[in-house]
C-alpha cells in the first residue's frame, strides 16, 4: 500500500496492511545516531521507512524583519516574522528562549493586524509546482499546516502570561488575534486549494495542557478558542480534507469539545502528561484518530520498551485509527541501537 493508502484507511477506521510509521527525532538525536552508525548521508525518514509525506505550508505572519541581533558559538538570538526575539541554542535541542515580544497590546496587534494581507506571494508556487507531482505519483500523504490558535501565539508572539491575562480580561481581542491569523490562513490555503493543490490533512500545533491538565477552564476553551478551531475544521471538511491537531499535555478535559468542534486527529498523545493511548481508544476510538502515545522514557530501555510498543499497538490499532509516533518527540539519550530496535517492534506489533 502506499503511504496514502495507508493514512486514508486510519481516517477511515479502517484497518491496512500495517500502521502507518512516522516520527520526530531531534536534531541532537540525529547527530548522535550518526556518530552510531547511521550513514552520515542517510535521510533519517527514508533509512526507518517513515511513510511519505507532502507538506503545504503558507505564511500569515505580519513579516516583520527577520535578522540576527547577536551569534556566538553557543547561540544565536534573532527576531522572528512575527516579532519576537528568540534566542535559540546551537548545540542542544530545546525550544528557544523567549527574550521580547513586538506584539504585547491592542495597538500593537492593529500594527501587526494591518501587515497581515493574504497576497499570493505569501505562498511558495515554485516549491509546490516541483514537489507536488511527485507527492502524487509516490502515494505521499500530504498535509497543509496551519498557524493560529491559542498556543502559537502564547508561546511565540505575545507571550503566555499576557495571553492567558487576556483571555479573561479581554477575550474579545484574543478572539481577534486568533481568527485575523485564521482568515490569513484559510485565504491563502483556499488559494492553493483552488490552484489544483489538493491537500488530505490540515495539521495544526495548540498546546492546550501541561502535565496537569488544561491551561485555562473547558469553558474559556469554549468561549474563546473553540470557535476558531471549529470553522477551520469546517472549511476543511467542506472540501474533503481531514484535520489533525498536535497538542502537548494532558488535554482530556477539551476532548469532547475537540471533537464537537470537528477534530479528527489528535497527536501525539503525551504519555509523560498522563494521557492513557489505550484508555483514549478504548472510549475515543470509534470518533477518534490517535498518533502517537509510545513513551520515548521506555526507549532506551530495552527490557521495557516491547511491552510499552506491544500493549499499545495492538490494542489501538484494532479497527484502524492509530498513527505510531513517539509520545512527543524522540530525545537523544536513545541510541541508534536501541532506536532501531523500536521500529522493529512498530513493524512486528503494527501489522495487521
Amino acid at each position: 500500500m502506499t503511504s496514502r493508502e495507508r493514512f486514508l484507511r486510519m481516517f477511515q477506521h479502517r484497518e491496512a496492511d500495517r500502521i502507518p510509521i512516522i516520527d520526530s527525532p531531534w536534531g541532537s538525536t540525529i547527530d548522535r545516531w550518526r556518530r552510531e552508525g547511521l550513514p552520515e548521508k542517510a535521510d533519517v525518514s527514508q533509512f526507518f521507512g517513515y511513510e511519505l509525506t507532502g507538506n503545504v505550508f503558507t505564511d500569515n505572519s505580519p513579516r516583520y524583519p527577520s535578522k540576527v541581533i547577536e551569534e556566538t558559538d553557543e547561540y544565536v538570538i534573532a527576531t522572528s516574522q512575527w516579532g519576537a526575539t528568540l534566542k535559540n541554542w546551537k548545540h542542544k535541542t530545546s525550544v528557544p528562549d523567549f527574550l521580547d515580544f513586538k506584539i504585547v497590546d491592542r495597538e500593537s496587534w492593529a500594527e501587526a493586524k494591518a501587515r497581515m494581507m493574504p497576497t499570493p506571494d505569501r505562498v511558495d508556487w515554485k516549491y509546490l509546482e516541483e514537489n507536488y507531482p511527485k507527492w502524487q505519483k509516490d502515494g505521499a500523504w500530504i498535509c497543509a499546516h496551519g498557524w493560529f490558535g491559542y498556543d502559537p501565539f502564547a508561546s511565540w508572539i505575545v507571550g503566555t502570561v499576557r495571553m492567558l491575562t487576556a483571555m479573561v480580561e479581554d477575550p474579545d481581542w484574543v478572539r481577534d488575534i486568533l481568527n485575523t491569523a485564521l482568515d490569513v490562513q484559510l485565504t491563502l490555503l483556499g488559494m492553493v486549494w483552488d490552484k489544483g493543490y489538493k491537500f488530505d490533512c490540515f495539521v495544526h500545533p495548540d498546546d492546550l495542557g501541561y502535565r496537569n491538565g488544561l491551561f485555562f477552564s473547558p469553558q474559556t476553551f469554549r468561549d474563546v478558542v473553540k470557535p476558531a478551531h471549529k470553522r477551520a475544521y469546517s472549511w476543511m471538511h467542506d472540501r474533503g480534507a481531514f484535520n489533525m491537531m498536535h497538542s502537548c499535555g494532558n488535554i482530556m478535559a477539551a476532548i469532547p469539545d475537540l471533537l464537537d468542534a470537528g477534530v479528527d486527529a489528535l497527536n501525539p498523545i503525551e504519555t509523560k502528561a498522563g494521557m492513557d493511548l489505550v484508555a483514549i481508544k478504548k472510549q475515543y476510538g470509534d470518533k477518534l484518530v490517535l498518533q502517537g502515545g509510545i513513551d520515548v522514557r521506555k526507549m532506551s530501555k530495552p527490557a521495557e520498551i516491547e511491552d510499552e510498543i506491544r500493549t499499545k499497538i495492538t490494542a489501538a490499532k484494532q479497527n484502524g485509527g492509530y498513527i505510531y509516533h513517539s509520545d512527543h518527540s524522540v530525545p537523544d539519550d536513545v541510541s541508534f541501537e536501541n532506536y532501531k530496535r523500536v521500529m522493529e517492534l512498530v513493524r512486528k506489533y503494527g501489522a495487521y
